[in-house]
């Protein structure tokens, strides 16, 4: 992993301390946690976090600041559900905090379902 990469994804283990199912995978290009057995969030490379997102919650979330559509690759778009948040964004607590929070929501109501 990258330093940035790493630095985020103990930031991101604190939030996820209190899930009782977390597990680390090697996904998209960085380093995934999978709650409940459903991806959640990612820590990306350059420090940004790929965030697993409900779809009808998608374009409201891509208004907020640091938001963008993710990308698999160049021109790639992963579709509705799939958000990149930028390193410098997630480089605040508070918002990092919120972003796994939303992350988290989609996941207990997927998860719920199953």
């Amino acid at each position: 992993m990258t330093p940035m990469q790493e630095a985020l994804a103990i930031r991101i283990r604190d939030h996820l301390a209190d899930e009782p199912s977390v597990r680390e995978v090697s996904m998209f290009g960085g380093r995934s946690f999978m709650v409940n057995e459903k991806l959640a969030v990612s820590a990306l490379k350059d420090g940004g976090l790929l965030v697993r997102v409900a779809a009808e919650q998608h374009d409201e979330l891509l208004r907020r600041p640091g938001a963008r559509q993710a990308e698999m690759g160049p021109g790639r778009e992963m579709g509705p559900g799939w958000i990149e948040v930028s390193p410098e964004t997630v480089g605040d607590d508070e918002q990092l905090a919120d972003w796994v929070a939303v992350a988290r929501a989609h996941n207990r109501r997927v998860t719920a379902k199953a």
